[in-house]
């Protein structure tokens, strides 16, 4: 259900990719730091958050919502499992003085009853496509989105300034760091993308929006299309893209997610 590409001009890919479709869970990241430091970042944190959701997600009674924070219980797994990633990312830079540094961005989807909760770190997003509407639903943390929200920059002058990469907040650069967390509920035919900004700098909302409709029958085409275009526009980062369907109804009472999300064309 999802593609990564080294793009064009990267001589490695420092993106990794990661799901589990029988408990709805999506893991993108996109590695930062010097000999294959992002690498080993990304896939750490990928393989730590989907083990950490598969060891805890099925022990969660279903509608139980976490008192402290009004947040359901699935959102505190996704939550913890993206602490105990940066806790071990960490941990390892600093035990290895060539990995010192390296981080990641991090966006996790878990599908629950109906629902999703949704954590994210960096500039990595999450897109969702709804009655033909694309709709970012994170917000970057970059030094760019600042100075968006300062009024600096429009979104349109965005796009060409030399400040686009720089992120503000990263996984396993700090010994904690907290994502932010989102939780709504999905609707039938509602399409999920997550992104690293290798397609997001190079390919623009409204091309991202017109290939997912023309191919939202086969995911996998339009994933792969997506690539292509980045890759025709330059290709100067690696190109992660991940792609999920909602095609019915997954709620607790009809038991757990029963495969009803189209991964690609499974």
């Amino acid at each position: 259900m999802g593609l990564t590409d080294t793009g064009i001009v990267r001589r490695k890919n420092e993106d990794a990719i990661g799901y589990d479709s029988a408990l709805g869970i999506v893991v993108l990241a996109d590695g930062m730091g010097g000999h294959r430091g992002g690498e080993i970042a990304s896939n750490m944190t990928v393989d730590t958050i989907i083990h950490q959701l598969q060891q805890n997600i099925p022990e969660i009674t279903p509608g139980e919502v976490d008192a402290g924070s009004g947040f359901s219980m699935e959102s505190i797994c996704v939550q913890n499992a993206v602490v105990a990633a940066n806790e071990l990312v960490y941990k390892t830079a600093e035990a290895n003085s060539e990995h010192k540094g390296m981080g990641t961005t991090i966006v996790v989807l878990q599908f629950y009853n109906n629902s999703f909760s949704l954590a994210h770190i960096g500039d990595s997003r999450c897109y969702r496509m709804r009655a033909d509407k694309l709709e970012q639903i994170t917000k970057d943390h970059s030094l760019l989105q600042e100075l968006i929200d300062r009024g600096f920059y429009t979104p349109e002058e965005a796009r060409n300034s030399m400040n686009k990469n720089l992120v503000t907040r990263a996984l396993g650069i700090d010994p904690v760091v907290m994502p932010d967390i989102q939780e709504d509920i999905v609707l039938k035919n509602d399409i999920y993308l997550l992104c690293s900004d290798g397609l997001t700098d190079l390919v623009e909302d409204e091309d991202i929006y017109l290939t997912i409709k023309q191919f939202s029958a086969n995911l996998e085409e339009a994933a792969k299309q997506l690539i292509t275009k980045a890759n025709q526009n330059g290709g100067k980062d690696n190109i992660s893209v991940m792609l999920c369907r909602i095609d019915d109804d997954f709620s607790s009472k009809i038991g757990w997610f029963k495969k009803i999300v189209a991964w690609f064309d499974e």
